[in-house]
């Protein structure tokens, strides 16, 4: 983990708290088994409907967690990522992201990628709303943050990461939103987000 400033950890955002699972549950689980084991494991489920329909489900459960964070400098320039996506075999325009480890907080996961991954260090951490990124077929929960003023300096990227440090204007990083040159959905949305507070600082 890379030497930074100690910054006081934001309170969570109000809808944090919301992302749960519901009290009552609508759908019965008869059965589950794994599909795929590891780090992106794969369930399927036997499940019966409310009205009494059976039927099979394959998912990622509730339980991986991920933080994004948007760093900017202290002249007001937006630290991107261009990073190699092998899925796509494609290279995409995002905001800084990583996996949240085990025993560690939201806030230290957020600020061990933008070392990490930009070499950003310190600032002032403000938490956005969390999401669900696809519900349909992943429990995975993601949490944003915008990160003012911070510093940069070396980066440690993994082995396994093909990733190239962008630094814009911040005027310009919402162009290429608006343009819709970010293509990558949780970068998009945590850009959404950290708009308005962007705006309400006079950076943007």
């Amino acid at each position: 983990m890379s030497d930074r400033p100690e910054s006081t950890p934001p309170a969570e955002h109000p809808n944090w708290p919301a992302l749960v699972e519901d009290a009552a549950q609508p759908w019965e689980t008869l059965s589950s088994r794994a599909l795929v084991s590891g780090m992106r494991s794969v369930h399927e489920d036997h499940v019966r409907l409310p009205g009494g329909v059976e039927t099979t489900y394959q998912y990622r459960q509730r339980g991986p967690r991920a933080v994004f964070a948007l760093p900017v400098t202290a002249d007001g320039q937006a630290v991107l990522i261009r990073q190699y996506r092998y899925p796509l075999r494609a290279t995409v325009t995002e905001v800084v992201a990583g996996g949240i480890e085990a025993g560690e907080s939201i806030l230290a996961a957020a600020q061990r990628e933008v070392a990490e991954e930009v070499g950003g260090q310190g600032g002032e951490w403000i938490a956005l709303p969390g999401f669900y990124p696809q519900p349909s077929i992943s429990g995975v929960v993601f949490y944003p943050f915008l990160a003012l003023g911070v510093t940069l300096g070396d980066m440690t990227h993994e082995d396994t990461e093909t990733i190239e440090r962008v630094v814009v204007p911040l005027p310009e990083a919402y162009r290429r939103l608006e343009a819709g040159e970010i293509h990558d959905g949780p970068s998009s949305l945590t850009l959404f987000h950290a708009r308005r507070v962007l705006e309400d600082r006079g950076l943007l």
